[in-house]
């Protein structure tokens, strides 16, 4: 028999230690770590966020209601208090991280987006429509270059 390596996809599983994103309920959006596992349905997570409004204070939560992050803070103990967790949020540069991501960025814009003016949602749809009309232009002098 050959030997075979599987690996399961790592960042996917629920760990102590995994950044995590709320989907729902007051802390929406915001991002909070994996403190304990209670049981196969629940756990326990601490958001010590520098930012203001955006910590997350201790509590159990559904797995159903976060979605799991890449980043996973290393040699978090099980069951660590807040201030603990706080020390390694910072030393691993996890709202720097968030900030930089392509996630954080698509949701900042839905949320500008959302509180935008009837006015202001006017002005967007006359950007796209004119960043629309100078792409098509653009590529039909492509075309017509390539025929020639």
């Amino acid at each position: 028999m050959s030997n075979v390596d599987i690996k399961p996809a790592g960042w996917k599983l629920i760990e102590v230690g995994r950044v995590v994103t709320l989907r729902s309920g007051p802390f929406e959006g915001k991002l909070a770590t994996i403190v304990e596992i209670i049981d196969a349905g629940r756990i326990l997570i601490d958001g010590p966020s520098t930012k203001e409004g955006a910590a997350v204070p201790r509590q159990a939560i559904h797995t159903s209601t976060v979605s799991l992050t890449p980043w996973v803070i290393p040699n978090l103990p099980k069951a660590a208090g807040t201030g603990a967790v706080k020390k390694l949020w910072e030393k691993n540069e996890i709202d720097k991280k968030w900030a930089e991501s392509s996630w954080a960025k698509k949701r900042e814009q839905f949320e500008r987006r959302k509180n935008l003016t009837d006015f202001e949602r006017f002005k967007v749809m006359r950007l796209k429509k004119q960043q629309r009309f100078e792409t098509m232009k653009a590529q039909a002098k492509v075309r017509a270059t390539a025929k020639a």
